[in-house]
């Protein structure tokens, strides 16, 4: 010991942090092990400390495979040993995934949800008659909802009658007799309930409530 302190900053850097710095120590000695045949026993040793290091990884099925990955990480990919599986390629660990495109669905109206599509083009599929104009009323009646709470202004239900019209391409119109709800008790209700208040118990009530409980019972 010469007395001078080690700081993580002037340490070499953990390639894998969750094994920690002695297991990173483990396989870099291994590396400069000269007979193969005890650089693989050596090698086996460490992939079972790694492997209870991550206990709950075990239910994984390719656990065990992804300790002797990580071993191969640590050492730099430069650990001439008898492994039971093939050591991966250090490109693969540069290579990054195809960006997952967002899916918009092709939505118009944002505001109004991906789905309120797809359930318009199923209704404008139905037969004319009472049940499909019942079902376009609590369309607009939604897309009302939906949009006093994107928008708390008010919104009239001329506009709300348009944007049924084009999501639906022109094949659902919504009647000058079918009326919506309003737009005062649509806001009431998405209204949060108002909180509860606590009771305040002031140094006053509490001089009150102890006199009472110290007050003697008179005799009967």
């Amino acid at each position: 010991m010469n007395g001078e302190l080690e700081y993580n900053t002037t340490r070499e850097k953990m390639l894998i942090p969750e094994y920690g710095r002695n297991v990173q120590k483990m396989i870099q000695y291994i590396r400069t092990v000269d007979d193969r045949e005890k650089r693989t026993r050596l090698a086996h040793a460490v992939v079972s400390i790694m492997g209870q290091l991550n206990p709950a990884q075990k239910d994984a099925g390719d656990f065990q495979q992804k300790l002797w990955d990580h071993l191969h990480i640590i050492s730099g990919f430069d650990l001439d040993i008898d492994s039971p599986y093939p050591k991966p390629a250090a490109s693969a660990l540069e290579a990054r995934p195809d960006p997952i495109p967002y899916a918009t669905g092709g939505i118009r109206y944002s505001h109004y949800g991906k789905h309120i599509q797809g359930i318009i083009d199923k209704v404008v599929e139905l037969e004319e008659g009472e049940d499909k104009q019942v079902l376009i009323r609590v369309i607009a009646n939604h897309l009302k909802k939906s949009y006093l709470t994107w928008n708390r202004d008010s919104v009239t239900d001329e506009l709300i009658a348009r944007h049924l019209y084009e999501l639906s391409h022109g094949k659902m119109e919504l009647g000058e007799e079918i009326k919506l709800m309003n737009t005062t008790d649509i806001l009431q209700r998405n209204a949060l309930p108002p909180q509860p208040q606590k009771k305040k118990y002031g140094k006053d009530n509490r001089k009150a409530g102890n006199a009472k409980q110290k007050r003697p019972h008179r005799n009967m």
